[in-house]
């Protein structure tokens, strides 16, 4: 007997037993809580999940810099927060450097080979959202992985250090939150529908707060990450994993498809506002090119002096989304495939005249507001980090999966969730994605392209230095939560902590309604109503912003989105 109950504690020791990192660095995967705000002397992460963070964190103590940090926590993601942190889906980083030098990567997922612009199209000639939303059909080519090796040429730890805390959180597990359980529990059905293999995921008894997920498939395929580089994951085992899931499920990535993928550089898309520089993502991310649009068109309005949330200050902010949403179904798609007039649509002139038709006492009507025309021609569930360091460097991630766990798709034997990206692009023109979006010949499918974004990783700088480093999820809705945040801060004064976490409101052109969120008050709602706003079904959360900012002293103030299990780490 006491040589069974001796094994039965050796056995409990082991299933609760952390790996060397997580050992060393204080970080207990089975006991932990959410930090919503903390001041920060030398450095600090805000992400999605509150062990992310904490790995992130502990890579900066050891003296890796924000790019280090950012690639330590976005694998952490991809074990912790499977609803969207990914191996299997792609993403974007807007960076500075100590030396001043701005970064932009692009590891979009593109379209496979196969791919054509009429492939949800039934033979009725009708979009079929089912294919482009769900099953392996709608996935695009993953770009994570070649995003974190483009990245870490920035950092100073090797690659092999900052995947192991995600093997070891990937092997020996780590409870999951209710909200998690809950998110799980959801897509139980779907699981067993679009799956060849039963993944890590399915539990028949559903799953509760405080179980522990385990990942051995997926730390088998960090682990290959971590033997072989970039081609560990777009070459040999896995690869072949991956398109193996492909030819079960009648999707169309090949190894070809894999094989060829890059990340790409781009150029910021920089803008000022007033004292500020705003440095955010270009094509083929919208975020970047709304953010400049919208800032620009209240920039000399008086924002401010309206007041936070009175029904003048939402009217005027509700009408420039409007107006730069109807901009972007017209002219924004992947800029290597269609020549997006961005210089165009961001002139001084161009946007005064956007806003010639603007009334201040009623609402326009999407039916009358077109796209404007230059006067030259030329998901929701993504999560979002913001890391900055001690010397100088401040890095914005933004990440997706698309839909809320991708397209419900499990790679058998890799262990992770592949993308249903492609519903991102206009797979009809005139038919709505799942965000409700309409798109046109900027944003049709191609062989090779990447679909539309609406992600926006965000940078402000004040005398040339970072002063805000944010950013969201939220699908179409993510440009205007930047917006929303940044006019909190910028223009109305408000604490950071509020104006991360006060109530947000969305419009996009189409459909033409006001979406706001629990909280938002009445008395606002009822004046814009009266103005001839119509309203959505209230929201009960919109996006989950994580946001650092650079207080005076030059200590770092760091917000986490209290809507969700994201967390703040620093030291």
């Amino acid at each position: 007997m006491k040589k069974t109950g001796s094994l039965v504690l050796l056995l409990l020791v082991l299933q609760h037993s952390f790996g060397q990192f997580l050992q060393e660095n204080g970080i207990d995967p089975y006991h932990y809580t959410s930090q919503k705000k903390l001041i920060a002397n030398k450095g600090a992460v805000a992400s999605a999940h509150p062990l992310a963070s904490m790995v992130g964190t502990a890579i900066l103590k050891k003296g890796g810099n924000a790019f280090d940090a950012a690639i330590a926590t976005q694998l952490a993601l991809a074990v912790v927060y499977p609803t969207a942190g990914n191996l299997g889906g792609g993403g974007f980083l807007v960076g500075q450097l100590k030396s001043g030098k701005q970064v932009a990567i692009d590891y979009r997922e593109k379209a496979p080979a196969a791919a054509h612009r009429d492939l949800y199209i039934d033979e009725n000639g009708k979009a079929n959202t089912d294919k482009s939303q769900l099953g392996h059909l709608a996935a695009g080519v993953p770009g994570t992985v070649a995003g974190l090796f483009a990245t870490h040429q920035f950092a100073t730890f090797s690659f092999a250090d900052l995947i192991t805390p995600a093997i070891e959180l990937a092997e020996r597990g780590f409870c999951i939150s209710a909200g998690e359980a809950r998110g799980l529990n959801a897509i139980q059905t779907d699981l067993k529908k679009y799956n060849t293999h039963t993944p890590a995921f399915v539990k028949s008894e559903g799953w509760k707060e405080g179980d522990t997920l385990r990942q051995p498939q997926l730390a088998a395929t960090l682990k290959r990450i971590k033997e072989k580089g970039k081609a560990g994951f777009y070459e040999g085992e896995t690869a072949q994993l991956i398109v193996e899931e492909m030819k079960r499920g009648n999707g169309i990535i090949s190894l070809e498809d894999l094989k060829k993928y890059e990340a790409a550089f781009r150029t910021p898309h920089r803008f000022s506002y007033k004292e500020y520089v705003i440095v955010s993502m270009p094509m083929p991310s919208s975020g970047g090119l709304l953010l400049n649009q919208m800032m620009k068109m209240v920039e000399n309005r008086n924002l401010g002096k309206m007041g936070f949330q009175t029904a003048e200050s939402v009217q005027l902010m509700t009408e420039v989304m409007r107006r730069a949403y109807a901009d972007r179904a017209a002219y924004m798609g992947d800029a290597d495939y269609y020549p997006v007039p961005v210089r165009e649509i961001t002139e001084a002139a161009y946007l005064k005249k956007r806003m010639e038709d603007y009334d201040p006492t009623k609402a326009s009507d999407s039916k009358i507001v077109k796209p404007g025309v230059p006067l030259k021609k030329e998901s929701e569930e993504t999560t979002h980090l913001s890391v900055m360091d001690s010397e100088g460097n401040a890095v914005a991630v933004t990440t997706t999966l698309n839909n809320s766990y991708g397209s419900r798709t499990v790679i058998g034997g890799a262990g992770f969730f592949i993308n249903d990206e492609m519903d991102d692009f206009s797979v009809q023109p005139g038919v709505p994605n799942m965000y409700g979006a309409i798109g046109g010949e900027a944003n049709s499918i191609q062989p090779g392209k990447r679909m539309l974004s609406s992600m926006t990783p965000t940078l402000v700088l004040k005398n040339g230095k970072p002063y805000i480093v944010v950013g969201t999820p939220g699908g179409t809705t993510i440009p205007n939560q930047v917006f929303q945040t940044l006019m909190n801060l910028l223009e109305f004064g408000l604490s950071a902590e509020d104006a991360v976490n006060k109530p947000k409101f969305h419009h996009q052109w189409l459909p033409d309604e006001l979406v706001t969120e629990k909280g938002f008050p009445e008395a606002v709602k009822m004046s814009l109503q009266n103005m001839g706003y119509r309203f959505a079904k209230e929201r009960s959360g919109i996006g989950r912003t994580e946001l650092i900012r650079v207080l005076p002293d030059g200590k770092l103030e760091v917000i986490a989105d209290g809507r969700g299990d994201d967390s703040a780490a620093g030291f």
